[in-house]
């Protein structure tokens, strides 16, 4: 696969990613409550800066969550419509294995323990590892929790994620994890590029209607399937009226 583009935005930050004839473009910015707006036009920024188009992608890879409910449909909708037009594969990536990856590539930190603020008191929990890939892999199960239920680790950890932020002496007190000043809480999509790619030209993709946004928080993913529920409900109605 030569053309591989990545999106994230699941958190306050927003990216693309694009991996063109082993060159990699992207953009990223910070801003919240954007994203709907800002995401295509990144997009379409990486791919005319690569000079190729839409249809000359080989398949998307896109941050799956958790994260904020509205970043990851977003984010999720227009990797299952980008993937729908091309007929492409699709790689849903943890927005925690993005982060720890993102500690990875910029710090060189190999064992990073993710948190990000699931807000209601609560963290999105998830530790991983460099594996022989080069690639982060989970030591645990992802899983939303209070700070004092996450995963006891130890010192040669590092913290990463909004949840350290929100509940810093929580955290640490519970996982022994140590809190680096210098890490960026957020995922970027480049992270979601280096690991998708390496899972598509496994062969790992999944197809567009299988490229679902996780959400972990029970009463969240209750409320997606109460919509859709509603929607076949609703169209079937009208189909017999």
């Amino acid at each position: 696969m030569k053309n591989i583009v990545a999106l994230d935005t699941s958190t306050e930050a927003c990216s693309v990613a694009l991996l063109c004839n082993d060159e990699q473009i992207f953009r990223y910015i910070v801003e919240p409550r954007i994203h709907a707006k800002v995401l295509l036009p990144m997009l379409d920024e990486v791919l005319a800066e690569a000079g190729i188009s839409p249809n000359q992608l080989d398949g998307v890879a896109f941050g799956c969550g958790p994260g904020a409910f509205t970043g990851v449909r977003i984010g999720s909708a227009a990797a299952q419509a980008i993937a729908l037009g091309g007929n492409l594969p699709v790689v849903p990536v943890s927005t925690l294995a993005s982060i720890a990856h993102r500690c990875f590539r910029e710090q060189g930190i190999e064992k990073v323990a993710a948190a990000i603020d699931a807000r209601m008191g609560e963290v999105y929990w998830g530790a991983y590892r460099v594996g022989e890939s080069g690639v982060v892999a989970s030591v645990c199960d992802e899983k939303v929790c209070k700070p004092a239920e996450a995963d006891r680790l130890d010192k040669t950890w590092s913290a990463a994620g909004t949840g350290w932020q929100t509940y810093e002496h929580e955290l640490a007190e519970a996982t022994g994890a140590t809190v680096v000043a210098s890490v960026d809480p957020f995922p970027h999509a480049l992270d979601v590029l280096l690991i998708g790619s390496k899972q598509l030209l496994c062969g790992d993709g999944v197809s567009p209607e299988n490229a679902l946004p996780v959400y972990l928080r029970d009463n969240v993913a209750l409320t997606v399937k109460e919509r859709a529920r509603k929607q076949r409900a609703e169209k079937q109605r009208a189909e017999k009226q």
